[in-house]
């Protein structure tokens, strides 16, 4: 039977990954990570469990890519360090790959291969096809999957607007002739299911665009995601009508244009751009800075500039700056921030409550009722949100005449099995979350995480002593050293009688006991954290050094 197995993106947004599994043969749908929410400490990302994937891997004949954002590609990097597949993607998806294996020194250890809207590929016994679709960057690809059980269509990450450029412009046809051949099951993009009606269309969000830079008596300066290859190509015609240069700043934006630009997908010519070194060589009026830091990220060039340690450029009065991006759920107090910093030092901030200057990359309610439409599936399966948003996608598929039993409402690890013209959840398999803390890959658990928020709220003390091993005498402490934890003067007495809890606990304790250096530690833990709450109502961690000598 054809089993379907979503490894994340269910119930969530980020972390997407599903296995397509017929018999000994298996492709996987996606690799990506999830940015970490706020009582993840010090994590940098966080990508799907691949236990599942690590025990299969024999049977693994390559992965398919989407498109090039984070929360699709991101764990490509941790996935191809644990077995060596081809790895399928359109034009642009491959140029960002390319580069992020180039991190990993990865590049010359992965076959890449550039797939074309026109063609087919085979997975044996599998046939896709790469369907276009609009989305917040180019060369979004559907995909319609010819299995032994039927055709199964996944949107990938789409919405349907009208644009007339193909690049920007989801392929309707294709999904309609989808449809004709009688769809088995619709995977479809369920993030924007609670938004009615339908996406902004790009030309409103160009036209406000092009009215701030024209009105702008400053620079104009322009966050946005660095993945928005069409956005960042309209914003330069904007200031190329404008007769402004441009200043592409931070890392992932510069990367993006270079790439984008190879495959002619970005054009400009080189007269246009200014060096970010050169920037202020130029009247403020005849600049256009497109960077990163739409999200308010730490070290990112947009904060750098709001907080003044930006090298180059200094925020001032005069300077407009636009968020062209939604907030991310989770980024919106540092957004926030960044927001109040740019007011402070003189700036026009304009975002989306202020004006319409970003487009939703996800369809909204009446998008996803037509792709319902147009694949005619038989069964309905929701992807790619939160499990609320999975809930109302399922409804909405219902009342587009889906029957209510061949709606499947799956969660990450539920394996979708379908045989014989029928479709149910059979059976689960293990998923999770690997957290990424800088070169470490899943060494950081509950535990750490319990432990890292525990001396965030309360601060460490650190009590050391030298112990005579024969005689049992302390020679050395008690001394106390608190972090975060702070013995001021209106408790200074703390010291005195935590020293006076600590002594005790060593006279308690007969000299000769077993383990009685262990026992020593155990106790003054339990002991000094009962003591600090009594008198304080805090719960310092408490980390006891003694040394036998």
């Amino acid at each position: 039977m054809l089993k379907i197995i979503p490894l994340g993106g269910l119930g969530e947004i980020g972390l997407n990954m599903t296995v397509v599994e017929y018999k000994e043969t298996i492709f996987i749908i996606d690799a990506g990570i999830m940015f970490p929410e706020n009582h993840m400490l010090g994590i940098d990302v966080v990508i799907p469990e691949m236990n599942y994937i690590e025990k299969n891997k024999h049977k693994i004949k390559g992965i398919i890519l989407t498109h090039a954002h984070e929360d699709h590609i991101g764990a490509l990097p941790y996935l191809l360090k644990k077995i060596s597949i081809p790895v399928y993607a359109t034009s642009f998806t491959l140029s960002i790959i390319k580069n992020k294996l180039k991190e990993f020194d990865l590049l010359n250890n992965v076959i890449l291969n550039q797939v074309f809207f026109t063609e087919k590929i085979f997975i044996m016994p599998f046939e896709i096809e790469f369907i276009r679709v609009s989305h917040s960057t180019v060369d979004g690809a559907g995909l319609a999957i010819t299995t032994p059980e039927g055709l199964i269509v996944h949107t990938g990450d789409f919405r349907i607007n009208n644009s007339i450029e193909e690049l920007n412009s989801t392929d309707i046809l294709k999904f309609a002739k989808c449809g004709e051949k009688r769809v088995l099951a619709l995977f479809s993009d369920s993030t924007n299911v609670e938004k009615k009606g339908y996406t902004i269309p790009d030309e409103k969000i160009i036209k406000n665009l092009g009215k701030i830079v024209a009105k702008s008596k400053g620079r104009a300066i322009i966050t946005l995601f660095s993945s928005n290859v069409l956005r960042i190509q309209q914003i330069i015609d904007i200031a190329i009508k404008n007769k402004r240069k441009i200043v592409f700043n931070g890392r992932s934006i510069e990367q993006t244009v270079l790439a984008a630009r190879e495959i002619g997908y970005i054009k400009y010519s080189d007269d246009m751009c200014v060096n970010v070194k050169k920037v202020n060589s130029y009247p403020d009026n005849k600049i256009v800075i497109i960077t990163t830091g739409s999200q308010g990220e730490p070290m990112s060039a947009l904060l750098r500039m709001a907080t003044g340690f930006h090298k180059q450029i200094d925020i001032k009065k005069g300077d407009t700056v636009i968020l062209s991006s939604r907030f991310i759920p989770g980024n919106e107090k540092a957004v926030a921030n960044i927001i109040n910093k740019l007011y402070e030092r003189g700036a026009y901030v304009i975002y989306n409550k202020i004006a319409q200057v970003h487009a939703s990359g996800h369809a909204y309610r009446e998008e996803l009722k037509l792709m319902i439409r147009l694949t005619k599936p038989r069964y309905f399966i929701p992807i790619h949100g939160e499990y609320r948003h999975l809930v109302i996608h399922a409804k909405l598929a219902e009342e587009m005449g889906v029957l209510h039993d061949n709606v499947l409402l799956a969660g990450n690890g539920d394996v979708i099995c379908f045989h014989e013209n029928k479709a149910e959840i059979s059976d689960k398999v293990n998923t999770g979350r690997v957290l990424i803390d800088g070169k470490g890959i899943g060494d950081v658990g509950t535990t750490v995480l319990k432990e890292r928020h525990n001396l965030s709220e309360d601060g460490l003390v650190i009590v050391s002593m030298i112990i005579d091993r024969e005689t049992g005498i302390v020679l050395y402490g008690p001394d106390i050293v608190s972090k975060g934890f702070v013995f001021g003067a209106a408790t200074g007495h703390l010291v005195d009688d935590a020293q006076c809890v600590i002594l005790e606990i060593v006279e308690d304790i007969e000299i000769g006991t077993q383990n009685r250096v262990d026992i020593i530690r155990n106790k003054l833990q339990k002991d000094l954290k009962k003591y600090f709450f009594f008198t304080i109502r805090r719960r310092p961690v408490i980390m006891p050094i003694i040394i036998e000598l």
